[in-house]
């Protein structure tokens, strides 16, 4: 199912209508402010797994991203300190991927880890959605066909190749290619560990 959804003006009843499909425990590709992204309810463990096993994702492994809607709903799933507050602050909403320790209020699958992703996309439609929901959404990159850019992009080629794997593909126009700039803020230094989309500020 292809849903239209407009950034400046996302249509409530479509809204309502992804709301309930991740409540449900479906899963959804949706845009953000850099690459298409799959996700589900982050809370739903079920849909999570799910997602896991699709991608070929160990969770022990691996590092998981949420999206939260704002800054004031982070401390509920990670520990921020002053400093990195102040540095998420300045640079979120925005196309980067904070790397912090969990907190208790995470499923299990995500403290196999302890720690978690967090992001904040300059994108309202996926951030409405959350909103909406009232839980952070799994994030994960959607995957190239055989290298083809268009089916990362085009959500109209997203939904031919994953229309039948997921229960909503979300039309927000063209996504980006690049990826967001991760950001490690669990130990002592704060350490990009992979430059993307964007350029921290620090000051």
């Amino acid at each position: 199912m292809l849903i239209k959804l407009y950034e400046n003006n996302p249509n409530q009843r479509e809204i309502d209508k992804i709301v309930q499909i991740l409540r449900n425990g479906g899963i959804i590709i949706y845009p953000t402010d850099t690459v298409y992204a799959m996700g589900c309810d982050a809370l739903n463990v079920r849909a999570v797994e799910q997602i896991c096993k699709f991608k070929d994702i160990n969770p022990q492994k691996a590092n998981l991203s949420i999206i939260c809607y704002d800054l004031s709903s982070i401390s509920e799933y990670a520990k921020v300190s002053n400093p990195v507050f102040k540095l998420m602050k300045k640079n979120l909403p925005g196309p980067f991927t904070f790397i912090l320790n969990a907190t208790n209020n995470l499923p299990k699958i995500y403290k196999n880890r302890k720690e978690v992703g967090i992001r904040i996309p300059d994108n309202p439609i996926i951030r409405t959605i959350v909103n909406e929901l009232g839980n952070p959404a799994l994030s994960t990159s959607v995957r190239t066909k055989d290298d083809i850019l268009q089916y990362a992009t085009d959500p109209e080629l997203i939904e031919e190749e994953y229309g039948n794997k997921v229960d909503a593909v979300i039309d927000g126009g063209y996504g980006g290619l690049e990826p967001s700039t991760i950001v490690d803020c669990t130990g002592s230094d704060i350490e990009i560990v992979r430059q993307g989309k964007g350029d921290l500020i620090y000051v």
